[in-house]
C-alpha cells in the first residue's frame, strides 16, 4: 500500500474517526431492540477468522455490518480524495475486497451477511434485517 503523507491536523482527525458505536450503529441497535429482537455487539462470528460484525444474532447466524460510506466505498456517496489518492483508493479498495471476502466466508459456514450504509434511514435497516431473522427461522 501507498505510504500516507498528511498533515498533523487531517491525521489527528482521522484518528478520532469512530470505528464502533457509531450514531448509525446506536440508532439501528435501538430500533432493533425496540422491537425485541436480541442481539450481541462486535463479535466474531466465526472462531478463528478476525473478523468482527456490528450486531450478531447467533442462533439465527445474521451478521449485520454497517459501513461507512467512505471507508467502504458507497456507491451513492464516495468520494475519492485527492491528497494521498493513490495510498486511499488503495485503502478503500482493499476494505471493500475484505468485505467481499468476510461476506464469502460467513456464507460458507451457513450465516447470512446484512451489510448496512451509514447513509440508510435505521428503520429502513432494522426492517430489513427483521425479515432476514424471520426467513432464517
Amino acid at each position: 500500500m501507498a505510504e500516507l503523507s498528511t498533515t498533523p491536523a487531517v491525521r489527528s482527525r482521522m484518528s478520532r474517526q469512530r470505528s464502533r458505536d457509531t450514531t448509525v450503529e446506536l440508532a439501528l441497535r435501538k430500533e432493533l431492540h425496540a422491537r425485541g429482537l436480541r442481539y450481541r455487539v462486535h463479535r466474531r462470528p466465526l472462531p478463528g477468522v478476525r473478523r468482527e460484525a456490528d450486531i450478531v444474532f447467533g442462533p439465527a447466524k445474521v451478521a449485520v455490518f454497517v459501513d461507512g460510506c467512505f471507508w467502504h466505498g458507497c456507491p451513492r456517496h464516495a468520494t475519492w480524495p485527492k491528497n494521498n489518492a493513490e495510498f486511499w483508493r488503495a485503502k478503500i479498495e482493499a476494505n471493500r475486497t475484505r468485505d467481499r471476502d468476510t461476506d464469502q466466508r460467513l456464507a460458507d459456514n451457513g450465516w447470512t451477511v446484512v451489510r448496512v450504509w451509514e447513509h440508510e434511514d435505521p428503520i429502513a435497516a432494522a426492517n430489513r434485517v427483521q425479515e432476514v431473522i424471520i426467513d432464517t427461522k
